[in-house]
């Protein structure tokens, strides 16, 4: 048995050996993170849901990408945060829809203060429609063009002027990072091949019903419906505004004079004012998503975008009946 004495000593020198440890183990410095490790993936941010799909369909594995707004909210609906500034200051690209669609994003981008942000319009080159305008009744518009501008923005949801955005989405990021420039032309060719194919199945169902016309709660399906020989009719420019008599009036005559079975709302809308004249002309209710919010798991698989659109030409075909 060791003595006070003796015990002391060696704590002394335990207590000497372990604190020389710990100091190795808390203050030895840290091997410096490369460059690679802090930034491997080239960062690109999208700003909503059909951006977002195209842009994640080029990319692959050549880059990170980040959707600026939430797939669960819509751009009309979209507040930006503090985080969405760095985002943007930490982004070599930034994807957009264009035409209006975004315009809160020039804006956003001033603040940011990125000089290297390379900015590609997926919509330039694409030919357009003008934003179609109801009168009231009293000699006012109603089609509020100032929320959307003077072209309707929702270019993607014609499946071939969305080859033409992928291919602006190829161009632009193989501008920006010619290093993987074959990997963007490989995914882009494949995903604008599935593009065309769905469009030509789209076609063929929707052969019967050449020339008829559909009413949509808002005025998105003008280019759906010009690609595959349809009219499209709609009670509101966009979802946040609400329906004068008169707009109710002239849906109301459309359906009865084209014969509709049903009328086409987005699923997540829910209007009272369209539900009420569904019910009032004794028709029903047909989902068509115009791909503005899905869930998160949804918008990162390009592959959304395909199974929506087949599923809407499907469920309109519900509202011209058999």
């Amino acid at each position: 048995m060791r003595s006070p004495a003796g015990l002391q000593a060696l704590l002394r020198r335990t207590g000497g050996l372990i604190g020389v440890l710990l100091l190795a183990a808390c203050g030895a410095p840290r091997p410096e993170p490369t460059d690679a490790s802090v930034d491997k993936a080239f960062k690109v941010v999208t700003t909503f849901l059909p951006i977002t799909l195209f842009t994640r369909a080029v990319a692959g594995d050549c880059a990170t990408v980040t959707a600026l707004i939430p797939p669960s909210t819509g751009p009309h609906d979209f507040q930006a945060k503090p985080g969405d500034l760095t985002a943007l200051r930490q982004a070599r690209v930034l994807v957009k829809n264009g035409l209006e669609m975004e315009s809160f994003l020039d804006k956003l981008v001033a603040s940011a203060g990125n000089p290297q942000l390379q900015v590609i319009d997926s919509s330039s080159g694409v030919a357009t429609l003008e934003t179609d305008h109801h009168d009231d009744g009293h000699g006012e518009e109603r089609g509020h063009g100032h929320a959307h501008g003077a072209v309707n923005p929702h270019v993607w949801l014609d499946p071939l002027r969305a080859v033409q955005q992928v291919e602006a989405i190829r161009d632009g990021l193989v501008k920006a990072d010619p290093s993987c420039a074959e990997g963007y032309r490989r995914n882009a060719a494949a995903y604008t091949a599935e593009l065309k194919k769905l469009s030509g199945e789209i076609a063929a169902q929707l052969q019967p019903y050449r020339g008829k016309t559909f009413v949509a709660f808002h005025d998105f399906a003008p280019y759906f419906a010009q690609r595959y020989g349809l009219r499209a009719e709609f009670l509101v420019d966009v979802p946040e505004i609400n329906p004068s008599p008169a707009d109710l009036q002239r849906v109301a005559a459309a359906v009865k004079s084209s014969q509709l079975k049903a009328l086409v709302s987005e699923p997540q809308e829910g209007n009272r004012s369209f539900n009420a004249l569904a019910s009032d002309l004794g028709v029903k209710i047909v989902a068509f998503d115009p791909l503005e919010t899905a869930s998160e798991q949804a918008s990162r698989d390009p592959a959304t975008y395909l199974t929506v659109m087949r599923r809407n030409a499907a469920d309109l075909r519900q509202a011209f009946g058999p």
